[in-house]
């Protein structure tokens, strides 16, 4: 495990940690998004890249998932953030998702991305985490983060979630992909180490689309780039997410400290497995956007039965839908809050 003082004072970061806690902490993906119409008043019509890169307002909203009762605030940016930084430009267009501004299609064109991109270029993270630690006053821990080199190659191709043309590109250009690979996890590495020592409590590596990898192509494509990250990204608890990801064998090799889990996984069974880490989930996304809250209430109680109380930070299946109802995730937060764990005996 990660080397801390003991006893930190998040609660969060004590349960990542493996130590004991008073509860399991709580928060989810994407609590600071479209589903919140706080949020969606303070954005207006600001395009996305220009409203996460003013500080003040990334800061805002950031910081509107506190009112809730979350135990931990995750900074308001996006995983292709890096690759803006690294000198490939994106759009957030709606239905598509980020779009580059010229794919990726030669080795010519991963050369022109900045392995470790001046820090002055992502500048505006850096500031975030500022504003957000002197809001918080110390009162809760803040999660940085970063898109893993799968997940983040595929944007940069141009191909997203669609596998079957990241499968095509990657038969067309093998060495440009490998190098691709290898330049993110690079800047991956770059970019997570300057944020920890500017006083991120926590970071989460997101793979959201190896989850749908063949083993073979995960080991390759994912697995070995996650490896490498975490034996260099050091200092803070650490959580690998990969959506609904089938290899819980290898996301357990990863060397995080944490292991997001999604609905296929048995939270119970994980924690009996693997006793030497921490699990984060899984309760139902599809549930929070579709149930009622005293379903959502109910659910999440379930799933913090499940997990003891202990080495587990309830969380989500995936990010929450922009459907969700305010009042379910009102109701799975106070669930949570609302447990106390049973003294350990002997």
């Amino acid at each position: 495990m990660t080397q801390q003082p003991p006893q930190h004072k998040h609660l969060l970061v004590r349960a990542a940690l493996g130590e004991e806690v008073e509860r399991p902490p709580v928060w989810a993906m994407r609590q600071a998004g479209r589903w919140d119409p706080e949020f969606m008043k303070l954005r207006g019509n600001l395009p996305f890249y220009d409203f996460s890169e003013n500080v003040e307002l990334a800061a805002k909203a950031s910081l509107l998932a506190r009112r809730f009762g979350v135990d931990a605030i995750i900074l308001f940016y996006d995983i292709t953030t890096l690759t803006v930084a690294m000198r490939l430009p994106f759009t957030l267009q709606p239905g598509k998702g980020p779009v580059p501004a010229s794919p990726v299609r030669s080795l010519a064109d991963v050369e022109r991305l900045e392995a470790t991109p001046d820090p002055q270029q992502f500048r505006h993270i850096i500031e975030l985490l500022h504003s957000v630690q002197n809001e918080l006053a110390g009162q809760l821990p803040i999660i940085a983060f970063a898109g893993a080199p799968f997940t983040v190659a595929t944007y940069c191709i141009g191909t997203g979630k669609d596998l079957n043309m990241t499968r095509h590109f990657i038969k067309e250009y093998p060495q440009v992909w490998e190098r691709l690979l290898g330049r993110l996890q690079e800047a991956t590495v770059h970019f997570l180490k300057t944020l920890i020592r500017s006083g991120a409590d926590v970071v989460q590596l997101f793979d959201s689309w190896a989850g749908a990898l063949e083993r073979s192509e995960y080991l390759n494509w994912a697995q070995t780039h996650h490896e490498a990250i975490w034996k260099q990204v050091i200092g803070v608890p650490r959580i690998l997410f990969v959506k609904e990801g089938p290899y819980l064998d290898l996301m357990t090799k990863s060397g995080a400290e944490v292991i997001s889990l999604g609905k296929r996984h048995d939270l119970a069974a994980a924690l009996r497995n693997y006793p030497n880490l921490v699990f984060q989930g899984n309760v139902s996304e599809e549930l929070m956007r579709s149930g009622t809250p005293e379903q959502v209430a109910e659910t999440t109680r379930r799933c913090v039965e499940a997990g003891g109380g202990r080495r587990h930070i309830v969380n989500l299946s995936h990010g929450l839908d922009l459907r969700t109802p305010v009042a379910n995730f009102e109701a799975y937060v106070q669930a949570v809050t609302a447990y106390r764990c049973q003294p350990r005996v002997g």
